[in-house]
């Protein structure tokens, strides 16, 4: 290959390179403008008068984000009126503990209505008690009251491999129950009067709640799960419907129906509109697969879910 040539190729990839980086830049420049704008739109979205809604689903823990934006919501005089979306199997007690006390805090300032969707049951139902009214459709399910613990029993795999633990402890009941030998009845006492404990809170908030004698909530919190047909019936739920449901409660305490409803989410760890995965596409086509960080654009903090303690939740299984 002559010198000339030599040039010309590498004049082609110096061009080419360029190119290759203004589109990358240019993408980049167009997400970021898009980013700030939808912040910018939902600003302005939040100063105005509205109704706010927010969304509690998946598995019920410790969630402080949410927490915390219950109590912007609280504080926000353009905010009229609270909408809480539920579609939980439940979670730990205190996640919902915790959540049921932000929307109480809310409601001490303006009307909250609980939405119960496909599935509010075990901790999503003890959320949906904070509302000042609860609408939940005709099949929806709910109830699942009370309080479970449980942990994995590792004895006869480890007797099969020929493996043993042995623990030198200060008092008996430390680290019990434990996975590698069944528990003591002391062990089993203990764990039992926690469970009764939080069990007795959740039946007592109930009872306050739905404005029920101890007696009937008592007999409503033996673990079933209700249709939203059952759980009017039982006056765990006091009607049903969704939107327009929804909407003729706040009429009732003087939230125009004008409002627009804003859902207030929590932070994206992506790209809004789904550039994350766009942005990768477009660098991995311009011939930079050697950056693996792009990939990630769309994935970025995935969450491993651990339900330690005491747990309210339903599990279809029922195991």
């Amino acid at each position: 290959m002559d010198e000339l040539a030599i040039v010309d190729r590498r004049n082609l990839r110096r061009k080419l390179s360029f190119w290759r980086w203004a589109a990358a830049a240019i993408l980049a420049a167009a997400g970021l403008a898009l980013f700030v704008f939808s912040g910018w739109s939902e600003v302005t979205e939040r100063a105005r008068d509205h109704v706010a809604r927010v969304t509690v689903s998946g598995l019920i823990q410790d969630d402080r984000e949410l927490v915390q934006r219950l109590e912007r919501i609280a504080d926000n005089p353009s905010v009229k009126a609270l909408i809480v979306t539920i579609s939980s199997p439940g979670g730990t007690t205190y996640g919902g503990e915790i959540i049921y006390k932000a929307i109480r805090k809310v409601a001490a300032k303006k009307p909250v209505v609980s939405n119960v969707r496909t599935l509010a049951a075990s901790a999503g139902y003890l959320i949906a008690l904070a509302g000042d009214r609860i609408v939940a459709g005709e099949t929806s399910i709910t109830g699942s009251i009370g309080v479970i613990f449980q942990y994995p029993q590792v004895k006869d795999l480890m007797d099969k491999l020929g493996v043993s633990l042995e623990s030198i402890k200060s008092r008996p009941l430390k680290a019990e129950p434990s996975p590698f030998h069944p528990p003591s009845p002391e062990a089993r006492a203990m764990i039992q009067t926690m469970i009764d404990d939080s069990y007795d809170w959740f039946v007592d908030l109930v009872a306050e709640r739905r404005k029920l004698p101890r007696a009937d909530a008592l007999a409503l919190a033996d673990g079933r799960i209700f249709t939203g047909r059952q759980a009017l019936e039982g006056k765990l739920v006091d009607t049903l419907g969704g939107d327009d449901e929804i909407r003729a409660f706040l009429a009732e305490r003087k939230v125009s129906s004008d409002l627009p409803v804003v859902d207030w989410e929590a932070p994206s760890s992506t790209l809004p509109f789904g550039l994350g995965a766009l942005v990768a596409e477009w660098v991995k086509a311009l011939g930079y697969e050697a950056f693996p960080g792009a990939k990630g654009l769309e994935k970025m903090g995935l969450d491993k879910l651990f339900l330690d303690g005491l747990v309210s939740v339903w599990q279809v299984d029922g195991q």
